[in-house]
């Protein structure tokens, strides 16, 4: 097994979040360093205790309770009490592995020292990621804002008892896959102690929006693949179309000077490199869904770019509330979420215009007027269209996850309702829009896997009425990749599993190998 990562609370990255998340053969650990700064920062929390000063979360109420002292008699029952009442999550469970990268973001912010908690806490995280435990989270009820209390709280049920130690009020978990089991069976199956939250460890676990950073980081990993296998899907339909490689020319990119469009088209020239299919049709400039293309997938690339560095500070940024410093608890909103839910909602709206624009090449690629005189729905045999309906469906399949697209893509972030009698009088909304961008880049990842099946049904075609013509170097790699796991198609047949193949090729990145 690899070294283990070590937790500080400064250096997570999203690479690493991914490997621990899925990657089963990883572990993470605390550093020694922070560990430090862990206790101290406790002692900070028992030195408040003692003087008796009023602090939010560890002595009041919560929320619009937050001027009720709670007596030091009671201060444990507070925290439990926390945990029970705001565990009401409902819906399907999120996948283990947003619960997974939840659980790591919450242990490095922990990690930083300035939410008051006890190592013991983080150690009990990474425990439980180590050994395979994975609470079974309802998705939804969280509105990001006082961080994502709902699903935190249903993970600290996991990991948290009291003296009455009820297996009703653990939560239900998964070990290592199997189960699932109440959440006091699977750590005890994982022989991993669950503790007895103190002062601060209730609020400090539940505030903060790491689930909505959770699925922001896998989605925007997952974008990235469907973007890189988008490209391929775009150079191989305008080999099929036997476009004009003038809209790929690199001094007229460099003349508007955007990165990401310059990154597009240099990919596509490289692609299509040697290509003898491409400008064959002698076309001077081709529909906007290919001459555009870098237009589009660029300042999606530059989107996520901008996205992963939102979501690259926040899982090492301390988020719960309050936050201490050399012995004071400062009151803040480090906790609200509307970086998240701006940012997720800029990688939807990307993600739903590279659906969208793949969509259209593959609606031109079927359509015998537009696709130059390659047969009708791409039917493999001249003499069987009207018996065969060809990849007629496929693009229907296309077009129906492009408009679910555009409804998931309209802005989470500008949505609000208040909560806790107006205490907490606007909300971000960052889970509702980590979930609808999650939602997209599967969408997204079908919708190209269709364009990169069609686009080699019609290569195909193309050659077969052109042998004397040959495909990029780079295009001609992918076909042969595609064709490694789907077939040339003859005649109708069941396309559902090939449909499959190509979008586990998206997802993995495989589709887009260099």
């Amino acid at each position: 097994m690899p070294d283990p990562i070590m937790l500080d609370g400064h250096s997570l990255n999203l690479e690493s979040v991914v490997y621990i998340a899925r990657a089963r053969n990883g572990s993470v650990a605390l550093a020694p360093e922070a560990r430090q700064r862990m206790e101290q920062s406790r002692a900070w929390v028992e030195e408040l205790i003692a003087r008796g000063q009023p602090v939010y979360g560890l002595n009041t109420g919560f929320g619009t309770f937050s001027d009720r002292h709670i007596s030091p008699a009671d201060t444990q029952r507070l925290q439990r009490n926390l945990i029970l009442s705001h565990a009401v999550g409902v819906g399907e469970p999120f996948p283990s592995d947003v619960v997974r990268t939840a659980m790591l973001i919450r242990a490095n912010t922990l990690a930083l020292g300035h939410s008051g908690v006890r190592p013991a806490l983080v150690d009990t995280l990474l425990a439980m990621l180590n050994a395979g435990v994975t609470p079974l989270i309802p998705s939804q009820g969280s509105l990001g804002s006082s961080g994502d209390l709902a699903p935190l709280s249903h993970l600290a049920l996991t990991l948290s008892t009291d003296e009455a130690d009820r297996d009703e009020e653990s939560g239900r978990a998964l070990f290592e896959d199997t189960g699932p089991f109440s959440g006091r069976v699977a750590m005890r199956r994982a022989g991993i102690p669950r503790l007895i939250l103190g002062p601060k460890e209730s609020l400090a676990i539940n505030n903060g929006a790491t689930f909505s950073a959770a699925l922001g980081v896998l989605a925007v990993v997952d974008a990235r693949a469907a973007l890189a296998a988008s490209e391929v899907g775009l150079a191989l339909t305008l080999e099929a179309l036997c476009g004009a490689s003038a809209a790929f020319d690199e001094r007229l990119h460099a003349a508007r000077g955007h990165p990401g469009q310059e990154r597009v088209a240099a990919r596509v020239r490289a692609l299509t490199a040697g290509s003898t299919l491409v400008d064959a049709a002698g076309r001077v400039q081709d529909a906007y869904s290919i001459r555009c293309a870098p237009q589009v997938i660029g300042p999606a690339c530059e989107t996520l770019d901008f996205v992963a560095a939102a979501l690259a500070r926040e899982i090492n940024a301390a988020t719960d509330n309050p936050l201490l410093f050399d012995g004071l608890a400062i009151s803040g909103g480090n906790f609200h979420g509307e970086i998240l839910a701006m940012a997720l909602d800029f990688a939807a709206i990307a993600m739903a215009e590279v659906g969208a624009i793949s969509e259209r090449r593959t609606a031109r690629l079927i359509d015998a007027k537009v696709n130059d005189h390659l047969p009708a729905m791409l039917v493999g045999g001249t003499e069987a269209i009207g018996l065969n309906s060809g990849l007629m469906m496929p693009q229907y399949t296309a077009a129906a996850l492009v408009l679910e697209n555009q409804t998931l893509a309209t802005p989470d972030s500008i949505r609000s309702l208040p909560t806790s009698a107006n205490q907490e009088d606007l909300n971000a909304n960052a889970a509702n829009a980590g979930r609808h961008l999650w939602r997209i880049v599967e969408n997204t990842r079908r919708i190209v896997a269709i364009e990169l099946f069609t686009a080699a049904q019609a290569v195909d075609l193309r050659l077969r009425a052109r042998p004397d013509c040959h495909l990029g170097a780079g295009t001609a790699a992918a076909h042969r990749r595609i064709r490694s796991a789907v077939p040339f198609i003859e005649h109708d047949q069941l396309y559902g599993p090939y449909l499959e193949a190509l979008t586990e090729m998206v997802r993995s990145g495989a589709a887009s190998a260099s």
